[in-house]
């Protein structure tokens, strides 16, 4: 029985290709990061509140003008139809059932054009679930104005501007395992460039680009844009000056620059930089419900999942991808409630700690007396 995300990658692994399996799960370097991103929510503790008398718990949203059943996103990941023939397509269906905001990543092997046809199939009755586009600016601004056309044109109600990427960062299990590139008959629909006869183009990561860029983008979009990838608090307050709407705050999964902190490690500090102005969505390492209240609680307004995802289609395809989010919900569901919250809204900053180390006492436990 599938009770957690781990069950999800247990399963998933005895169905993959262990290439497509590394792929999935790993990051640059060392992939410090990536553990970090787990580790450091383990760390945190919820101290709930108790006799609250609430009977039912909130768990809708609105970001940024879109409105969702749940405060949990799937964040953009490339490539689905490695893992089944469906793809994005499988992955949209998913999201809607959800009620769940999808980011169609532009290293998609579905054209958004599908993905969004593909949530107004799946709404049963209901409103299909919002999409937003990510986007790696391409020097080539032309192109990145035609992508910004489609996403508008195809129904995508944000932008998701992924800056952390000057260079591709250094993934050394696909190194190893020569997987390089797509396999033949799979490709980045969105790359594909009618101006030369439809080659398919490379994602150009380009370290020219610079917050001139952006706003040159705030220039020809009214979507709201979110930036992908800004960890210092500087660059937090720089993005409001700049006009960005919302961060979503993300190390990349560990994928790009190796050993930067946590992002729920850094959530607190940039909420404090953007002081309420823009909201944030956290990205990285959330694998339980009780990691969603977390996060809500240091002032994320949404957080977003990728890897779970994966593990989730590569095991059952939209079935899987459904019953993921099911669990999530449920296990949100019973933590807020365990919280003594009727609601994400009633979640705050006194209902999580960090347990400090060195404990105060701790010199006198360790030998000579040093705190190591």
């Amino acid at each position: 029985m599938l009770m957690t995300v781990q069950d999800f990658e247990t399963a998933a692994r005895t169905r993959l290709d262990p290439v497509h399996a590394d792929f999935i799960a790993g990051g640059a370097g060392d992939e410090i990061t990536v553990r970090a991103n787990e580790e450091a929510f383990r760390r945190l503790r919820l101290l709930p509140r108790v006799l609250r008398g609430n009977t039912e718990r909130a768990l809708d949203i609105t970001v940024l003008g879109s409105r969702a059943r749940t405060p949990i996103l799937l964040s953009p990941t490339a490539f689905h139809k490695l893992l089944v023939e469906e793809g994005e397509l499988a992955t949209a269906r998913a999201a809607t059932a959800a009620g769940a905001i999808m980011i169609v990543s532009m290293a998609s092997t579905v054209a958004v054009e599908a993905i969004a046809e593909a949530t107004r199939g799946a709404d049963e009755g209901g409103d299909p679930a919002p999409l937003w586009f990510q986007l790696y600016l391409q020097p080539d601004l032309e192109f990145t104005r035609s992508l910004v056309r489609r996403a508008t044109d195809a129904g995508c109600t944000a932008l998701v501007v992924t800056v952390d990427s000057p260079v591709r960062g250094a993934h050394e299990r696909d190194v190893r395992n020569g997987f390089l590139d797509l396999p033949d008959g799979l490709r980045c629909e969105h790359m594909v460039d009618p101006r030369e006869g439809g080659r398919v183009r490379p994602i150009a990561m380009s370290a020219e680009i610079s917050w001139t860029h952006i706003d040159w983008l705030r220039g020809i979009t009214s979507l709201p844009i979110l930036l992908k990838g800004a960890l210092h608090p500087e660059d937090a307050r720089l993005a409001v000056r700049h006009g960005v709407d919302g961060l979503l705050l993300s190390n990349h999964g560990g994928r790009q620059l190796d050993t930067v902190p946590a992002t729920v490690e850094l959530l607190p500090e940039i909420h404090a930089a953007v002081a309420g102005r823009i909201p944030i969505v956290l990205d990285g390492g959330v694998r339980r419900g009780t990691d969603v209240v977390k996060a809500l609680a240091l002032g994320a307004s949404a957080v977003g999942i990728g890897r779970p995802v994966m593990w989730a289609l590569a095991e059952g395809g939209e079935k899987g991808v459904r019953r993921l989010l099911e669990l999530l919900r449920e296990e949100l569901d019973q933590a807020l409630a365990l919280c003594g919250a009727s609601g994400v809204q009633d979640l705050t900053p006194d209902l999580v700690r960090a347990p400090v180390w060195p404990p105060a006492d701790a010199s006198a436990a360790l030998p000579g007396g040093v705190v190591s």
